[in-house]
């Protein structure tokens, strides 16, 4: 039993350890911490307490180990436990643990853009610090509407996003967030935004071949810019592999085609890099790398420091720059920035990651094991109750077809119950999934070996088995 002054405090009594408290602990995140898309509901939702993580795995408060599918929220790239990371980590704490953005400079900080800056792609030389991927994308935002504010264009601010798309939950990142089966109560900028229709190819009509797919999402972005006419487009968002949207791959040669569109019509294009960057295609950045294309800048976040720290960034093009600086300027400033910005805790801890990822080869070894990886995905489509198994890289979904002569709230209940029952049959089997409707993805830490990565589609094949069996 806790006393009342350990209750007050909020920390279990003297002696007790984490599997003794673990009720307590339940308790108090279901009365106290309200978790990001928490539902309103009056039931608890009695999460799965994680005490410690290992390699890929977690473990609970008794000790039974769990693959962590989603890679924490697709960030824990060189896995949990790091000693050296959390070394970096308190050395820099005990040195400087902070300092303002505004009136120093510092040694992390400094050498960290000048690390990223030497591996984006292109002229991505210029590197604004955020807290994370949300504050990277309306920092992207801003600039876009700045740069066009001081070319004298007041009117070029509409942004392109695609239904599907997720980039945070800041407002601006939230307002050019298209996940259309989640009905939102949140207020978003509806003015400034367009999105264009899905491009997952495996929702293209019956006969279409994919080049013809290609062709219509291409269009489908030029059309809304001269719909909404291009003196008054800004910019158009993309992620390069649609992440939480169920890990869609647009068709091949969509990016390259969609950034000529942007030229041709002088709209900056952004790639949203927060998931697929720092290794998760098997490169730093998968924009230039795997696709062909140099963006106007990149939003980062996740991978960078592979969940140590919060930390994100803004990439921007020495091109961009050059448009708007000048002599005659130096009273305008970019009025955008946070507290932590360049925080150099978090900082140094990027720097080690990086460090990590070079010593040891992570992301040659992606690129080793991801053919092996995609194949053991693709493999799940001989189920029948499977839609759909798709990926790039390390990045992976399934789509349930549990009932697809259904509709409306129907399907949509189906849906829902399918991605609940493969997420809980992998966990009673021990691994972490992430469950999204009628999608299951998964983005394990980058250092996950092929005997690992087959102990994971082990267990998946092993619940969508018993979930066929189930509902069909």
């Amino acid at each position: 039993m806790l006393d009342r002054e350990d209750a007050r405090q909020g920390l279990p009594a003297e002696g007790h350890n984490i599997a003794a408290a673990a009720d307590e602990i339940r308790d108090w995140d279901n009365t106290h911490f309200m978790h990001p898309w928490e539902s309103m509901g009056t039931s608890d939702a009695d999460r799965m307490i994680a005490a410690r993580g290992d390699g890929i795995y977690l473990y609970d408060p008794e000790g039974r180990r769990y693959i962590d599918g989603p890679g924490g929220m697709w960030n824990v790239q060189i896995g949990y436990g790091r000693q050296e990371m959390a070394e970096a980590i308190a050395e820099q704490a005990l040195k400087l643990a902070y300092h303002s953005p505004w009136a120093f400079a510092s040694e992390p900080s400094a050498l960290l853009a000048k690390a990223l800056a030497e591996r984006s792609p292109g002229d991505l030389n210029t590197v604004f610090f955020t807290t994370g991927g949300s504050s990277a994308v309306d920092t992207a935002l801003r600039f876009a509407q700045f740069y066009n504010n001081l070319r004298g264009r007041p009117d070029k601010k509409i942004v392109i996003a695609r239904e599907k798309g997720y980039h945070g939950s800041t407002y601006l990142a939230a307002s050019v967030s298209g996940k259309e089966r989640h009905v939102s109560r949140l207020d978003t900028e509806k003015r400034l935004v367009r999105f264009i229709p899905n491009v997952n190819p495996y929702t293209r009509p019956a006969g279409m071949s994919v080049e013809a797919w290609l062709d219509e999402k291409v269009a489908d972005l030029e059309n809304a810019i001269l719909e909404a006419g291009p003196e008054n487009v800004a910019a158009f968002i993309a992620e390069p592999v649609l992440a939480s949207g169920g890990v869609i791959v647009p068709p091949e040669g969509y990016h390259k085609r969609t950034w000529e569109v942007c030229r041709r019509h002088d709209v900056l294009y952004i790639s949203d890099e927060v998931v697929t960057g720092f290794g998760r295609l098997g490169h730093w950045f998968a924009t230039e790398a795997v696709y062909g294309v140099v963006p106007d800048m990149i939003t980062c976040a996740k991978g960078l420091t592979s969940g140590y720290q919060p930390l994100g960034a803004t990439l921007i093009s020495d091109r961009l720059i050059e448009d708007i600086a000048s002599p005659d300027r130096e009273s305008i400033m970019f009025s955008n920035g946070y507290t932590y910005s360049g925080h150099p805790v978090a900082c140094a801890s990027a720097l080690k990651n990086i460090e990590i990822f070079e010593r040891e080869g992570i992301l040659e070894h992606v690129r080793e094991v991801a053919p092996h990886f995609q194949a053991r995905l693709k493999q799940l489509e001989r189920f029948e109750i499977v839609g759909d198994a798709r990926g790039a890289g390390l990045l992976g979904c399934i789509e349930g077809a549990p009932a697809p002569d259904s509709a409306g709230t129907e399907r949509l209940k189906l849906d829902k119950e399918f991605g609940a029952r493969v997420d809980a049959k992998c966990e009673a089997r021990g691994l972490i999934l992430r469950p999204n409707v009628n999608m299951c993805v998964f983005s394990p830490p980058l250092i996950i070996t092929r005997s690992q990565i087959d102990e994971m589609f082990d267990i998946l094949e092993g619940a969508l088995a018993e979930v066929e069996a189930e509902m069909l």
